[in-house]
């Protein structure tokens, strides 16, 4: 697992529970639209399957 993963913020974590909003700043993102190019490891996989409902992932080149 090497690659990159891009991680876009589609809905707004206003109102989810604690440790979601904490799953979205720890990928880096803050604001709505945003995008971010992470290392496709573990444990970024895990938190994006955790807020699942409010990210886009796809895979980077």
């Amino acid at each position: 697992m090497s690659g990159k993963v891009k991680v876009t913020l589609v809905k707004s974590p206003i109102g989810t529970i604690a440790s979601h909003r904490a799953c979205v700043l720890g990928l880096g993102l803050k604001k709505m639209h945003q995008s971010r190019v992470l290392e496709d490891t573990p444990a970024v996989r895990g938190m994006i399957n955790k807020v699942n409902y409010l990210v886009k992932a796809e895979v980077a080149q």
